[in-house]
């Protein structure tokens, strides 16, 4: 079953349980993954119908990066009711991304990737984040991960 066919049970269940929260959530990611396609179909690409596993993964992390940026926003502005709300989003959202990994398995799997490409230098920092990213979409903040590809990178120059 692919990403896109657990949305859309997931969304069925929720109109079946009233479920207004969890509905309007799963409605936004339909909408966010029918964008997607409309934009690749703009783009030429009539090849392939539909957005992949790979390209759901991709929006789902940026809405749940979007929403966690929205929480703390919020509470800084002491709208802590606003703030529940878009954490209910994230934790929907959080149902169809694949487990994040811990620092433990974030480390090895910087040091496989940087072994896999063989890297030796900062100037090798793209390589490495595209296989990390071919590999482990969805389950890593690439946003942090970035400056530790760069410290061990740094590091063996």
């Amino acid at each position: 079953m692919t990403l896109r066919d657990r949305v859309n049970t997931a969304l069925k269940q929720a109109m079946r349980d009233k479920d207004a929260s969890r509905l309007a959530t799963l409605r936004l990611i339909n909408a966010a993954i029918k964008d997607q396609e409309i934009a690749a179909r703009a783009g030429g690409d009539d090849d392939d119908a539909g957005v992949g596993d790979a390209e759901v993964l991709a929006i789902l992390s940026k809405m749940t990066k979007q929403r966690q940026e929205s929480v703390r926003a919020y509470e800084e502005g002491g709208r802590i009711d606003l703030a529940e709300r878009e954490r209910a989003e994230v934790a929907v959202i959080e149902e169809f991304l694949p487990r994040q990994l811990n620092e433990a398995e974030v480390t090895d799997a910087v040091d496989k990737a940087i072994a896999e490409t063989g890297a030796t230098s900062i100037r090798d920092m793209g390589k490495v984040m595209g296989v990390l990213k071919q590999h482990y979409t969805g389950q890593i903040d690439f946003g942090a991960v970035g400056p530790r590809v760069k410290d061990r990178l740094c590091q063996g120059a």
